[in-house]
């Protein structure tokens, strides 16, 4: 219902609010226990959290049943079929909504953010935010009317300085959990996994539960690639075709464990990334305006992180400091809205 009540022009000025809106009171309580809590209230069996729910949660979010209900149900839609992917790569979307709205876009990181008061000609005084941000030339900065954040806050993330703010912006604990993700192009080595014969090996996608024992929390196929020659002498080896392997783990992977994983390989590529929330529970959602005209959008992140949710996060604050720019308060957060849109229609 969310997307009916953004069609209408309908905003919210907390993430509660945000996430009431996406699905009633229950889905702002499912913040406050944990996806194992909330799977066994509902009745399944802790073999079945164990083995079924907890890969699915260390493959999407690289942590365990511990994560808050609301982002536990979240990653396991994630694991259903007939999921959507961008031909060449999730950036594309950046570049065509950058095009779509014809932006101007500064390539540069945002060091610090100051308010300023500017007389109008009118006589009264405008609420302006200077920014100072690093480009490839150096520090510059220049003057808006309105800020929207558009990257999570907090340690080792955007170090934005918000100087001279009062009351001031308050800080951003919330950790991000680091995983790591490989691409490795080669042959699995089947036998680790339990298929001494290769040819038998049938699998595209390996999850794994949370044994302390194991370095990785996934493996899965990104797309094969055509073997060009005859191989490398192995009869038994070559039947498990070259391919491009996408392996997320806690720690960057080690020879050792590169050669536990494959019976061969000819390129590694690693990126450690801080991907996502440190999920717990109860969870709380930072605050979405941090002053009169600034903006946060990744606040929903700490309910859960993904491309749909940052979708819904966006629309909500592009039509709330629309509806605050230009003084009306019936767009925002109205509690009346599935009757009032039942009666419109």
């Amino acid at each position: 219902r969310i997307y009916r009540y953004q069609a209408h022009d309908y905003a919210f000025s907390s993430n509660e609010g945000l996430l009431r809106a996406l699905g009633g009171e229950d889905f702002a309580l499912m913040l406050n226990r944990s996806i194992e809590e909330a799977l066994q209230r509902a009745g399944f069996s802790q073999k079945f959290i164990d083995e079924v729910v907890c890969p699915a949660m260390r493959v999407n979010y690289g942590q365990g049943v511990n994560i808050n209900s609301f982002v536990g149900a979240v990653s396991l839609a994630g694991v259903e079929s007939g999921l959507w992917s961008v031909k060449g790569g999730n950036k594309l979307v950046c570049t065509g909504l950058l095009y779509a709205a014809k932006a101007q876009l500064i390539p540069g990181t945002v060091v610090s953010i100051e308010p300023k008061t500017r007389p109008r000609r009118s006589g009264e005084a405008a609420q302006l935010y200077h920014l100072t941000y690093r480009t490839p030339q150096g520090l510059t900065g220049d003057t808006y009317d309105l800020v929207v954040i558009a990257a999570p806050l907090g340690p080792l993330m955007a170090n934005i300085s918000f100087q001279n703010f009062h009351p001031p912006v308050p800080p951003f604990p919330n950790p991000y959990h680091q995983t790591v993700a490989t691409f490795v192009h080669g042959r699995l080595n089947s036998s680790f996994f339990g298929y001494p014969d290769p040819s038998s090996f049938r699998l595209g996608a390996i999850f794994t539960t949370a044994n302390p024992n194991l370095f990785i929390n996934s493996l899965a196929m990104v797309s094969p690639v055509e073997e060009g020659g005859g191989g490398d002498g192995d009869d038994d080896e070559a039947k498990l075709p070259l391919a491009v392997w996408k392996v997320f783990s806690p720690e960057e992977l080690t020879k050792e464990q590169l050669d536990l994983l494959f019976a061969s390989y000819d390129t590694v590529r690693a990126k450690r990334w801080w991907a996502y929330p440190r999920y717990g529970a109860p969870e709380r959602c930072p605050p979405i305006l941090l002053h009169q005209h600034l903006y946060y959008l990744n606040g929903l992140e700490r309910a859960a992180s993904a491309a749909e949710l940052s979708a819904v996060a966006a629309k909500n604050v592009a039509l709330l400091a629309f509806h605050r720019w230009h003084g009306h308060p019936r767009g925002v957060d109205r509690r009346d809205l599935e009757e009032e849109l039942k009666t419109e229609l």
